[in-house]
C-alpha cells in the first residue's frame, strides 16, 4: 500500500525559533518515514510581511539551510517553493470565485486586522485560499499545524467540499494533525511565541542570545513556580524529571532561568553546529530545493489538468 501524505507550509519571513520547532518542524520531521511529506515553502505569503527582494531571497536560502540542518532527508520528503509551481495561485482565483467575502470575513486574520482598525490589505483577506490552494493540490491527507492555524484547515476542507458538489468528486478532504501539548508554544512574554511579538527563542541561537532572551521571560512574583519558564522548560523536559525541580526551587527564578538556559543550549548547539556545515554548500542545498519543486510542479499539474477538465475550460 502506497504511504499517506502529510503536507506542511512554512514562512520564509524571518529567523525560525524553538516555537517553530516544537509546534510544527518536530512532526513534520518525525514523520518522514511513515508518510510521504511535502515540505512547502510559502515565499508568496511572506510577501505580506516582507517586500524586499534581497530579504526574500536570503529569508528562502535559510528556510533551505534550517530544514536540512534540522534533519529533513530529501530522499524521503518532497521540498520546494511556492513560487515555482504556478499552480498555486492559478487555483486559488479558481477558488476565488466559488467562495463569498462573508464566508472569509470569519476568518481570523482578518477579524483580528479589522478589530485593530488596520489598512487591510487584499492578500491578508485572500490569504485563506491561497492556503486552500496550497493544500489541495497534493491530495494530502494530513497537516499538521499548530491550534491557531486549525481554522485554515477547516476552510481548506470547506472549500474542497464546494468544489466538490458544485463540479465533480476532485479533492481529498485533508485533516489536521495537532499535538495537544506543544498546540501553542508560550513567548517570553507568555503570548503565543511569534516574530511578529518579539518574543521568540531563536532555533539556532547562539548561546548568549539564548541567555538574554530566557533572562527577559516574564515572571510573576506571587506564581512561587514561573509558569512561563516552565511552560518552556517542559518542551525539553517531562513534567516528571521537571516538578520536583521546581518544587525544590520554589521562588528561586534566576536558578531556574539558568537551568533552563543550559538546557536549551544543550538542544541547540548540535544543530547550530549542522547548520554551519550545511552553509559551507549553499549551491547544494538549492539543488535539493530545485529537484523538489519539479517533483512537486509534475503532481500538481496533474491535479490542476483535472480541475480544468471538470470546470470546462479544457476545450482542446
Amino acid at each position: 500500500m502506497s504511504k499517506k501524505i502529510l503536507l506542511s507550509g512554512i514562512q520564509p519571513s524571518g529567523r525560525p525559533h524553538i516555537g517553530n520547532y516544537f509546534g510544527m518542524i518536530k512532526q513534520l520531521l518525525g514523520q518522514q518515514d511513515e508518510y510521504e511529506v511535502y515540505a512547502l515553502i510559502v515565499d508568496y505569503h511572506a510577501m505580506k510581511s516582507v517586500q524586499n527582494p534581497k530579504e526574500m531571497r536570503e529569508n528562502i536560502k535559510n528556510v533551505v539551510l534550517d530544514y536540512l540542518a534540522l534533519g529533513l532527508d530529501p530522499k524521503k520528503v518532497t521540498f520546494f517553493k511556492q513560487s515555482d509551481v504556478s499552480e498555486h495561485t492559478e487555483l486559488c482565483w479558481i477558488f476565488d470565485t466559488i467562495t463569498t467575502m462573508p464566508y472569509l470575513m470569519r476568518a481570523h486574520a482578518f477579524k483580528d486586522a479589522e478589530a485593530k482598525n488596520k489598512e487591510i490589505d487584499v492578500g491578508t483577506f485572500n490569504y485563506p485560499m491561497l492556503m486552500a490552494a496550497d493544500i489541495l493540490l497534493y491530495s494530502p491527507d494530513i497537516i499538521p499545524v499548530g491550534a491557531d492555524q486549525k481554522q485554515h484547515i477547516e476552510i481548506a476542507r470547506d472549500t474542497a467540499e464546494k468544489f466538490n458538489r458544485t463540479f465533480g468528486e476532485t479533492f481529498k478532504l485533508p485533516k489536521d494533525m495537532i499535538m495537544k501539548e506543544v498546540a501553542v508554544v508560550p513567548g517570553t512574554d507568555g503570548r503565543k511565541m511569534s516574530k511578529s511579538y518579539n518574543n521568540t527563542i531563536p532555533l539556532f541561537a547562539e548561546y548568549e542570545e539564548i541567555k538574554k532572551a530566557v533572562m527577559s521571560i516574564v515572571t510573576d512574583s506571587g506564581e512561587g513556580i514561573p509558569k512561563n519558564v516552565y511552560a518552556i522548560h517542559n518542551l525539553l523536559r517531562s513534567a516528571k524529571e521537571l516538578d520536583p525541580i521546581y518544587k525544590d526551587k520554589t521562588g528561586k527564578y534566576k536558578e531556574l532561568k539558568e537551568l533552563l538556559i543550559e538546557d536549551i543550549e544543550k538542544f541547540i548547539a548540535p544543530l547550530r553546529e549542522k547548520r554551519k556545515e550545511f552553509e559551507k554548500d549553499i549551491p547544494k542545498a538549492l539543488a535539493i530545493l530545485k529537484a523538489g519543486s519539479e517533483k512537486a510542479k509534475k503532481v500538481a499539474s496533474a491535479k490542476m489538468a483535472e480541475v480544468r477538465e471538470k470546470i470546462g475550460v479544457q476545450v482542446y
